[in-house]
């Protein structure tokens, strides 16, 4: 399993990094957690085939999470009409704007064969590849984390997250995933530490970074040392 992180800005894109995106490739098959930019921008540049894209699943409603589904939507009705991805969406409310902005652009309802529905806490995919279980957060009304599992690797999305005192998924430190996923952009960094040991994680990657915040205490977290590797993907911090 490969992880690629399209975007990992906080609620707003910056002059370096786009709103929240991850890519997952295995066995060349894609699938995508959260549509916060133009992701088919960045699939078209990496060479990456719509017909690919298994899956996309978004883990709240917000707009840095989902904005993006607008255009790879439209292109998947009238373009990549040969694609053929599972769009899981947490919110049932989110549905008939998409449809309707469709049938606003192109004069019709859309095609059939999209396939948008909605997903609840448990497991909520799976394929030869793959398998995703959702947890319930108290971010918002609908947000979720995610814990990836393939080829025996487990992988633990936190998602954005209300604060770690109040939320941080007991799943994580149940399931022990080799790689923890963790947002940075609601809290300080420093309050994760105490519930990264927990998890027993090899690596944790700080994403969905507010680096106008917390720059100066992520570049120290970065600096000291720790049980586990620690990271921070694609952020710009220098």
């Amino acid at each position: 399993m490969k992880l690629i992180f399209i975007g990992t800005s906080h609620g707003v894109p910056e002059p370096d990094r786009r709103c929240s995106s991850c890519l997952l490739e295995v066995n060349g098959c894609y699938y995508i957690i959260d549509m916060g930019t133009q992701v088919v921008d960045d699939l078209k540049k990496r060479g990456i085939s719509m017909e690919n894209i298994r899956l996309v699943i978004c883990s709240h409603s917000h707009g840095d999470h989902t904005d993006g589904l607008i255009s790879f939507v439209d292109l998947l009705n009238w373009y990549f009409k040969t694609a053929d991805p599972l769009i899981l969406l947490p919110d049932s409310r989110l549905i008939p704007p998409l449809r309707a902005w469709i049938t606003a652009t192109e004069g019709k309802p859309p095609r059939d064969g999209l396939r948008i529905e909605t997903f609840r806490e448990g497991a909520v995919f799976e394929d030869e590849n793959l398998q995703i279980r959702a947890v319930r957060t108290k971010h918002c009304e609908f947000s979720y984390a995610f814990l990836i599992e393939s080829g025996g690797k487990k992988v633990f999305f936190t998602n954005d997250l209300c604060r770690p005192s109040v939320d941080f998924p007991q799943a994580a430190f149940d399931l022990e995933p080799e790689l923890l996923v963790c947002e940075a952009a609601h809290f300080s960094p420093e309050d994760c530490l105490p519930f990264f040991e927990k998890t027993k994680a090899k690596k944790v990657l700080f994403t969905h970074v507010n680096d106008k915040r917390w720059a100066e205490v992520l570049s120290r977290q970065l600096a000291e040392p720790h049980p586990y590797e620690l990271g921070l993907p694609l952020t710009g911090l220098k």
